[in-house]
């Protein structure tokens, strides 16, 4: 026991050591001047500032952040000719009273615009600003919405990857009530405000809720991300799936103009540097930006070794999906054209693989008596797991069509995702011999979006938005090993249509609310069931389902710094098809007349206040999230069934960034929810979500530092509390991780290193403690991981 604790000292001694040039940093070492953006052509009306400040950033590739500028009643001069970003703004901005300054990132020279009341002085403190969401439908500002938004910049982005590439572990810190990351390929239990979230890329659904195999977390590397945005609460904005909120990701695009190369390389260890649980990766990116053209190519490879937790121990395997010893390929590219100053088309595709390399297999633990589901070299059943996914987008916006903004894109997803080996019940070919069997889902989705703007009526006073969608998704599930059909093959068609408007009556006070009508119709032909379930023959059928989704919210300008906020929002969503179609084991079944299809609506309802100060930015709001026919997964036997119920969750999140210097930046972040089911069928909701459904309370910090122009920093502690559940066999012990990293400028390049869990804490996750107490299930978390790389852009 004193050799363990000795070595877990030293380890951190190693870590710690490893970061101490920050504390020799020359804080007055100056930051590298930028480099201007070179001139570009532009030909813009005048019109409502808000609307010329956007159709500019666009076109010049900067990030624009509002802040603080009241734009409400705002006009803009015409913008006509050759200018550079500086030479357009102050056009822009002339008469306006309005300023602005520019920051440009070291490593990618990217600039960010942003616009304050008056120019700065010199020595001005920094403004905690507001950023525009380029990815809503209707006309959406993070900091200044009625629903709670987070932006996580690429910034952020890297400053996890520099600790994990694990998607679900880049969510989980940087989204508040949303789960601790499961570590696994499956994200199934990582929900979001208690809910299932919908992922897309680039406005793209990559969730398949017909047969939800929690993979749509892993179908795009994050090399290929610029930013992720979150819509916080169930939402209709893209349809099917979003009950718990919107996770967008929005892929790269050309830094600056001209023509420029980044690459890539990183290594990954646990602190033992053991040989089998080394991993690498390997990124490159092409980037270029002419008159009318820009592009993005991109690729990535890693190799991803064997896990071990705090103890040194080798971490189990999932047959539901595993991160660990794989391989996994990204082939990302993005082609726009300006066909003029007001019109883009643009056509993107991702390839996404990532494949087991099945050199392991799961040894089961014993969880009552602490003992961890293992691992070991060696006599993997079954074919390798994997996910393979293709997206595909084709893009049109024009700028000013009649005075108004239209965006249009159609696209095409193609799912593969292959589960691991398990001998099951479920899967029976002789009754009572648990077969050997293998589950692969497919998913095809064919939809397109139309979405049309008009901003700026009533001097400024309202803003429209429209638009219709249809989506065509046709899902299966197979037993590959017996070639069986286990989910049989589901089409589902949705046509919908909205209609949203924003308006400001007065200059403190803002109106948002909309409708949207969802037509859903589901075909399912004539099946059988498995010989598990009886084998009874089941009729086929294609129900259609209708819904009327509103939102309504509101915001008020109570002082210059402090903002109150409402909403009421409702989402669209469907059971989990899959689990309920393979699960009926009684005949005389009739597709069109199962109540377990039924839609799922959730309403949301959310107030809460933000402040905005000098240097200190606080928002804190409350949530509820209710269905009167949701959806609990409960285990049977080994197998996930789907109860359709009564669900009510509650929640509360808060966050506050402080700028405490222009070098150091601090953040806190507190969350708690809980939330009830009605098991019994009265219509009181009775028994306490388990960790399948609600995340633990959770209390973060970040410290941010910037030591000098070639040095920063990053520190980061996450703090989840007990908690206890109904059910008898499920009980969460808290845990503390703390995670670090550092980042440093050479002549030539930068360098980084990552400490993933720096104290080697020895814990349990989440999900194996509060939501599946198995001895197949039982894992741990990562211990120590160290991660080292290097990178050169020219």
């Amino acid at each position: 026991m004193a050799l363990t604790f000795s070595r877990r000292l030293g380890g951190a001694g190693l870590a710690l050591m490893l970061l101490s040039p920050v504390l020799h940093a020359q804080s007055s070492t100056p930051d590298a001047p930028l480099t201007a953006p070179a001139e570009r052509a532009y030909d813009l009306p005048a019109q409502p500032l808000r609307a010329a400040l956007r159709r500019f950033a666009e076109q010049a590739g900067v990030d624009l952040i509002v802040g603080a500028a009241d734009l409400d009643g705002q006009r803009s001069r015409p913008l006509k000719g050759r200018y550079s970003v500086d030479g357009a703004l102050d056009t822009l901005l002339a008469g306006t009273g309005l300023g602005y300054r520019t920051d440009q990132q070291a490593e990618s020279g990217r600039v960010t615009v942003h616009l304050i009341p008056a120019p700065p002085a010199q020595s001005a403190a920094h403004q905690l600003e507001d950023v525009v969401v380029s990815a809503a439908r209707g006309h959406t500002v993070a900091g200044k919405s009625p629903r709670k938004i987070t932006m996580i910049s690429r910034q952020q982005i890297e400053e996890q990857m520099a600790i994990s590439d694990d998607p679900g572990a880049v969510l989980a810190n940087l989204i508040p009530s949303y789960s601790p990351s499961r570590q696994k390929l499956s994200n199934t239990g990582e929900t979001f405000r208690g809910r299932t979230p919908q992922f897309l890329i680039d406005g793209v659904p990559q969730s398949n809720p017909l047969r939800n195999g929690g993979r749509a977390s892993h179908t795009i590397d994050l090399s290929m991300v610029e930013r992720i945005e979150v819509i916080h609460g169930a939402s209709a904005e893209y349809g099917l799936g979003a009950t718990g909120g919107i996770i967008n990701f929005v892929t790269r695009r050309p830094e600056k103009p001209g023509f420029q190369q980044h690459v890539g390389v990183s290594l990954t260890s646990d602190d033992d540097f053991q040989s089998d649980g080394l991993g690498h990766k390997l990124d490159y990116r092409f980037t270029g930006q002419t008159e009318s053209w820009d592009i993005v190519a991109a690729a990535s490879r890693q190799e991803r070794g064997l896990f071990y937790d705090g103890r040194d121990r080798a971490i189990g395997f999932a047959y539901p999906g595993e991160i660990q010893d794989s391989t996994s390929h990204d082939l990302f590219l993005k082609v726009g054209y300006w066909l003029d100053n007001d019109q883009n088309l643009t056509f993107s595709a991702n390839r996404y693989e990532l494949e087991g390399n099945h050199d392991y297999r799961a040894v089961p633990g014993d969880p009552a008596n602490g003992v961890p589901t293992s691992a070991e070299k060696g006599g993997a059943e079954g074919d390798p797991m994997f996910n393979k996914v293709t997206t595909t987008r084709l893009s049109y916006s024009h700028g000013n069509w009649l005075g108004n903004e239209l965006d249009a894109q159609v696209y095409y997803q193609d799912f593969e995702g292959q589960f691991g080996a398990l001998r099951s019940g479920s899967f029976e070919i002789t009754p009572g011999v648990d077969q050997l069997d293998q589950t692969r889902n497919e998913s095809e989705k064919l939809g397109s979006q139309f979405t049309l703007k008009r901003r700026g009526l009533f001097r400024d006073r309202l803003d429209l938005a429209t638009g219709f969608d249809v989506l065509n998704d046709e899902t299966r599930q197979s037993l590959v090993l017996t070639d069986r059909v286990y989910v049989p093959e589901t089409e589902y068609r949705n046509y919908a249509g909205f209609l949203q408007l924003d308006l400001r009556p007065l200059d403190k006070l803002a109106f948002s609310g909309g409708a949207r009508y969802e037509y859903a119709k589901l075909n399912v032909d004539d099946y059988r069931t498995v010989e598990a379930n009886n084998g009874v023959l089941v009729r086929g059928g294609d129900p259609d389902f209708d819904e009327m989704l509103y939102n309504i919210g509101a915001t008020y300008q109570f002082t210059d710094r402090v903002q109150l906020f409402a909403n009421y929002s409702e989402g669209f969503g469907m059971p989990d098809v899959g689990r309920v179609l393979r699960g009926i084991d009684q005949s005389g079944q009739d597709v069109d007349n199962l109540l377990a299809l039924e839609p799922i609506v959730t309403d949301n309802r959310e107030v809460g206040l933000r402040f905005n100060g000098e240097r200190t930015r606080f928002e804190v709001s409350y949530f509820e999230s209710d269905s009167d026919y949701g959806e609990r997964l409960t285990e049977e036997n080994g197998v996930f069934v789907v109860n359709r119920e009564k669900v009510e969750i509650q929640g509360v999140e808060a966050t506050l960034d402080w700028r405490v210097t222009d070098a150091h930046e601090l953040g806190l972040t507190y969350t708690h929810q809980e939330g009830e089911s009605d098991t019994d069928g009265d219509g009181d909701v009775d028994t306490t979500l388990n960790g399948l459904s609600v995340a633990p309370d959770r209390v973060g910090a970040t410290w941010n530092a910037r030591w000098n122009g070639a040095l920063r920093s990053f520190v980061q502690v996450n703090h989840y509390r007990d908690r206890s559940f109904d059910q008898d066999d499920l009980d969460f012990d808290g845990y503390t991780l703390v995670d670090a990293s550092l980042v440093r400028a050479l002549p030539v390049g930068r360098v980084k290193l990552g400490v993933e869990n720096l104290f080697d804490k020895d814990y349990v996750t989440y999900y194996s403690q509060a939501g599946r107490v198995s001895p197949d299930f039982y894992f741990t978390g990562r211990g120590r991981v160290y991660s080292l790389g290097y990178s050169v852009d020219f």
